[in-house]
């Protein structure tokens, strides 16, 4: 009995638990492109978070900027290379994420970004408040931990996650940097020793006029 009551509130909090539709993407932004994407909100207050980091390209900085249904900024920035936001839908419609890379002339960006929209509907009492709250309230407390640390370990990957591929496309920059450095460097040495062989053979090499007697 007492296990069927803890399994019939485990069930009651996991559905109290706040439902989430995400969408984790990565993409390639040319340069001088502009590249949006759109969530909807359902209905006013609801939480839409926000994250991206910019994996390679450049100094790895982009432009981006959000937008409400109404086509209101309601948040920008330049030149930014990672963001995380938590954003509240006061309008109901679609929301706009857009991502310019108008700084660069050739390079593109390949962007990892989150887009969470989070409903937190009203918790309902329980049919008897005496029996539930008495063995739920220290469940509850645990599957909200639980919840926060779940968070705190997924930022944690994605900034590892960054990291990393910042790292690769580093190393992947300098080794064409000093192939191609070596590759102009070889050609100098060749073209070095050509020019000293024909001085060479230029300065003893008799020239001169012929007189005829």
């Amino acid at each position: 009995m007492i296990l069927l009551l803890l399994l019939c509130n485990s069930f009651l909090f996991l559905s109290l638990l706040p439902s989430a539709r995400s969408s984790a993407l990565t993409t390639a932004i040319a340069a001088n492109e502009r590249l949006c994407f759109y969530v909807d909100a359902d209905k006013a207050g609801e939480k839409i978070g926000f994250y991206f980091a910019v994996q390679s390209g450049g100094s790895f900085d982009i432009d981006f900027d959000v937008k409400d249904p109404n086509e209101k900024v309601i948040l920008d920035g330049k030149s930014e290379r990672q963001g995380d936001y938590v954003l509240t839908a006061n309008t109901v419609g679609e929301y706009s994420f857009c991502f310019e890379n108008d700084m660069s002339t050739l390079t593109v960006k390949l962007v990892d970004f989150d887009i969470m929209v989070e409903s937190e509907p009203r918790r309902e009492a329980p049919a008897k408040p005496g029996q539930v709250a008495d063995h739920t309230s220290a469940l509850e407390e645990s599957t909200f931990r639980l919840n926060s640390l779940l968070l705190n370990i997924k930022r944690t990957q994605k900034y590892f996650h960054t990291r990393e591929n910042r790292g690769f496309s580093l190393v992947r920059s300098t080794q064409n940097r000093l192939f191609w450095y070596m590759v102009l460097e070889s050609l100098g040495i060749v073209g070095m020793a050509v020019l000293q062989v024909y001085i060479l053979q230029t300065f003893f090499t008799k020239t001169g006029r012929r007189y005829k007697v």
